[in-house]
């Protein structure tokens, strides 16, 4: 296994300034991965209408590029745990890119099957771009996880939310290019990406997760009462964390991903423009990271178990008001889908805190790539079967079944609670 020979030599000044350093070129590299998912969450459900026709398939997008993040995070999960993050996050940004170049080569050439297959390796930037969250905890104290998680997520806000609102002109851009419109925020994405990819290969070094490995490990080696670093050992508790860190982050994402997906389409059916879209989805993108430094603050805080059930009652509200709001307003559709990202921000924010309270670093990577392997799964198929919901119903009742779905965080963390362990942190 890969070893860091300076580890050994840091002091406790060194391991915090390499961690405040780690953190910063996450967020660079986050800056640019957020503008390279809002690409798909804008306009790939658009593209896919135009390319095959019916609302019925609007979701298929959404879904292929999800399951491509499934596969994505159990690869990225997998090399970042035998090879260090920066070549596992680095790796992923860069398929990530290739796959929005693939995006716009079908869309010009009007191929559907490449357009899906594409969708598939565009999701490896959507995973990447989860998982870096967690190369920002790998040197934070304990005690400050759920803050170093929302430093990471909140720098993906100024990507994610200009990416949506330049629609519109990204898409002139590709119409002087002689391409659709609908494929300039894919050629954004590709280049976003790949500059998100370089950033880590160059700078994330030395490598945090490889650091923190060595620093656990000479603290296991050390003489009896000093293993003050030492992470937490497997008990039942800590795999109670696991599965429910995991329960909240997939529910989460199948209520937000299933509301999200349609959201463009049932506007469009309405009127609204392509501008228009873009900002309510440049909204809802920043409302999923931007309060995240106070999300992270508060799960610190209040503790995990009331900020998941905040993020229920908020995803609840969004899927109500959604539902009831005329499909003509774009007032009440901006706060609904507000409320939509910022009811994800909860819980995930929560959900990763649980999960990385719950591991230690002998299997840390492995296991975040395996949950968020489920995470985009929960979300291809809220994807996949969002138009079909709203092809047999309408954008209302999926709507309340995604804000009904998120109760099911309330059962979840009080399971949690009836098991509680003394050295989990803000439980």
């Amino acid at each position: 296994m890969p070893r860091t020979p300076t580890a050994a030599a840091l002091t406790e000044a060194e391991q915090h300034a390499l961690y405040r350093r780690s953190l910063a070129v996450v967020v660079v590299s986050q800056v640019f991965g957020g503008a390279g998912l809002a690409a798909g969450v804008t306009v790939g459900a658009l593209l896919a209408q135009d390319m095959l026709g019916g609302e019925s398939v609007a979701g298929l997008p959404a879904a292929l590029f999800t399951l491509g993040s499934a596969l994505a995070a159990f690869t990225v999960g997998r090399v970042s745990q035998r090879s260090g993050r920066r070549i596992g996050l680095a790796g992923g940004f860069l398929v990530g890119a290739l796959g929005a170049i693939g995006i716009v080569v079908a869309a010009v050439v009007d191929s559907p099957v490449l357009l899906f297959a594409a969708m598939l390796v565009y999701g490896s930037g959507t995973a990447t771009n989860l998982q870096a969250r967690y190369a920002g905890t790998d040197l934070a104290p304990p005690q400050s996880r759920g803050t170093a998680v929302s430093v990471a997520m909140v720098s993906t806000t100024f990507g994610a939310v200009a990416g949506p609102n330049s629609v519109s002109v990204l898409g002139r851009f590709a119409e002087e290019l002689g391409l659709p419109a609908l494929t300039g925020p894919f050629l954004l994405a590709a280049v976003a990406y790949g500059l998100a990819g370089l950033v880590l290969f160059a700078f994330l070094r030395p490598d945090p997760l490889l650091v923190a490995r060595d620093l656990a490990s000479r603290a296991a080696a050390a003489p009896s009462g000093s293993d003050d670093g030492a992470e937490p050992v497997d008990h039942p508790g800590s795999r109670r964390g696991i599965a429910v860190g995991a329960t909240i982050m997939v529910l989460t994402q199948i209520a937000m991903v299933a509301i999200m997906t349609m959201t463009p389409v049932h506007m469009r059916h309405h009127g609204h423009s392509l501008g228009e879209v873009g900002f309510v989805i440049g909204m809802h993108i920043g409302a999923m990271f931007l309060p995240s430094l106070i999300t992270g603050r508060l799960v610190d805080r209040l503790g995990r178990v009331h900020m998941s059930i905040a993020s229920a009652i908020t995803l609840l509200a969004a899927g109500v008001l959604a539902a009831v709001a005329p499909g003509d307003s774009m007032g009440l559709l901006t706060i609904a889908l507000v409320l939509l990202g910022l009811g994800w921000n909860f819980g995930v924010i929560a959900g990763t805190a649980l999960l990385i309270d719950a591991t230690s670093l002998a299997d840390r990577a492995r296991v975040q790539g395996s949950v968020d392997v489920l995470i985009a799964l929960a979300g291809a198929g809220g994807g996949a079967m969002s138009g079909v919901v709203v092809g047999a119903s309408s954008f209302a009742t999926l709507s309340l079944a995604g804000g009904l779905l998120a109760l099911l965080l309330v059962p979840a963390v009080v399971w949690h609670r009836q098991a509680p362990d003394p050295a989990r942190p803000g439980a």
